[in-house]
């Protein structure tokens, strides 16, 4: 078979024709096909390259929008934070501002209750001062009443000694105060 192709192709260098030889047809056919081909698969390359480019373009702006909301969201938590640190803060000077107050109302009670105390514990020991006065008092006016009476009885008659004791009996309650 090489043999005869060779004498073919002889052949047709012979005619001079270019177009007469087959392997120029099946030669351009190939180019045709490679080139049809060639177009058919560079726009699908094409298609999936800007499909992906795409995709890749759309994740990147979600991305970028998540970051964007994610800041936004680091400076408000940022945010609420201070103000909380800052209101327990207060709440802390507050508390600290409210024990000393406490603590000061508590001091001035008690020293009022001990002064009251003290106050009281005074009216009583005078409440008994007065009382033992009182009752020294009587028991001397008893005795110098029973040492009138013994004097009496032995200075003036049994007639007249009554009449005097019932007179300075009379008189006593007069006289104490």
């Amino acid at each position: 078979m090489g043999s005869a192709f060779a004498a073919d192709h002889a052949a047709a260098a012979e005619h001079g024709s270019i177009w007469a030889d087959p392997e120029t047809w099946v030669a351009v056919a190939f180019v045709i096909f490679v080139v049809a081909l060639g177009k058919i698969l560079w726009s699908k390359i094409a298609a999936l390259l800007d499909k992906r480019a795409a995709d890749i373009t759309k994740a990147l702006t979600e991305a970028s929008r998540l970051r964007d909301e994610a800041m936004k969201a680091k400076a408000d938590a940022e945010k609420t934070l201070a103000q909380a640190t800052a209101e327990a803060e207060s709440i802390l000077a507050l508390a600290r501002s409210e024990v000393q107050n406490m603590q000061a109302r508590a001091a001035q009670s008690l020293q009022n209750q001990i002064a009251l105390r003290e106050q009281q514990a005074l009216d009583r020991i005078a409440q008994s001062e007065a009382a033992a006065a009182k009752q020294v008092r009587d028991t001397a006016i008893d005795v110098a009443l029973g040492a009138t009476r013994a004097l009496l009885r032995e200075q003036v008659g049994s007639g007249r000694t009554a009449a005097l004791i019932d007179e300075s009996i009379a008189e006593l309650p007069r006289r104490q105060h």
